[in-house]
Formats: structure tokens, sequence, C-alpha cells
């Protein structure tokens, strides 16, 4: 047995005997308490704050650890610029104000990669062979990863901002044209302005959206 397989197994039954989990205080930061902002404070977001979120974002599951995510973080006024003609009009404002604007992309080649993330199996034929195949996974597992990051980024005590309100298609010819890479969604990074809050809609119930089989 080599040193990392029973380094890999230990870890395997260390998470096997975890029992822990968040306390409610954990949970409302993550989620009961949390807010989509639109309003910022006039406080920087600096790069070892991103780099820190990045290293737990990149911990979520994906298929095959496929990874496809790729984000760009536009941090100055002049990367805001080249962002605001694809903005809708009502999120402009918000955008231009906060200190970081995060450009979730997927990359459509992710699986020339997968030699590398994905050593166990030569799964890298699936989604070469099947561009089709490839596009789905590469947005859905784009989407999680998303998502990673405006959970990260609470965790990390920074607020969040995502939309889907702005043209796709200019995004791509400004960020990353010549690339394999589409964009999904943005989001935007910092501490919000808690007095510009709406009071927060409603959620379904649970009998609403779930069932038992």
């Amino acid at each position: 047995m080599t040193d990392a397989t029973a380094l890999a197994q230990k870890a395997a039954a260390e998470i096997k005997t975890r029992i822990a989990q968040l306390d409610p205080l954990g949970l409302d930061l993550l989620f009961r308490e949390a807010r989509s902002h639109n309003a910022w404070q006039d406080r920087p977001v600096g790069d070892d704050q991103l780099r820190a979120l990045y290293e737990v974002v990149k911990m979520g599951p994906t298929t095959v650890n496929s990874s496809p995510a790729r984000f760009l973080f536009l941090r100055t006024p002049e990367a805001k610029e080249r962002l605001k003609p694809a903005l809708t009009p009502g999120n402009v404002d918000k955008t231009m104000s906060a200190p970081v604007t995060a450009i979730i992309g997927y990359d459509t080649r992710f699986f020339e990669h997968l030699p590398r993330l994905f050593p166990h199996k030569d799964v890298k034929g699936n989604f070469a062979d099947n561009p089709q195949h490839a596009e789905k996974t590469a947005f859905r597992n784009g989407t999680l990863q998303g998502a990673y990051l405006i959970i990260a980024a609470r965790a990390l005590g920074l607020d969040t901002g995502a939309m889907s309100g702005f043209d796709n298609e200019k995004v791509d010819q400004e960020f990353f044209a010549g690339t394999p890479v589409k964009s999904n969604f943005i989001c935007n990074l910092g501490y919000g302005d808690p007095e510009t809050l709406m009071v927060r809609p409603p959620r379904f119930d649970f009998e609403d959206v779930c069932e038992f089989l």
C-alpha cells in the first residue's frame, strides 16, 4: 500500500465517523438570514479574499471532477466599463458600485483537462465525442460552481448579488472571444448595505413543492 493510498483511506474513515453539523447561526449565515444585495458599502474586497474564496469553491462536487466554471473578478473601473454595455439598465448602478463583479463562465471544452482532474478513468471521450452532452455537462456543473461561489462568499463574510440581467453574447465577445468559455451569470461581491434591503419575499412551504414516494 502506498503512502498516498493509506492517507486516502484514513481520510475516508474519518469522514465516515463525522457527526458534526452547522449550528443554527451557521445556517442563518448561509441561508436563513442571508440576502441578495443591490447596494454596497464602500469597503474593498482584496485579492487574498478572492483567492480564499476560490479555495473553498473548488472543493464543491462536479461531474467527474470536471470543474468547468471559469471566474473573472472585475475589480477596476476600467473592467467594469467593459461590462457596462452588456448590462440591463436596472443592473448598471448596483454593478458599477460593487467592489467586485464576478463573471461566472463555463468552459465548453472542460474535458481537455479530465486526464489531470479525473485520472482514475479515461472518460474524456464521453464528452469529446458528444458535443451536446459536453455542453449540457459544462453548463450544469458550471452553474453548480456558481452557486458554490455564493454560499462560500457568505461563509467567508461577504455579501452577494447574483443576476442574469445582461447580454451573454456581448459578454462573451468582450471577455471570452477566441476561447471555448461562455458566460453563465454574474454575481456582485462585497459588503451589502442592509438599509436598502426589501422585506424578504415568501418561499414555498414543503407541501407546495415536495412529496414523499
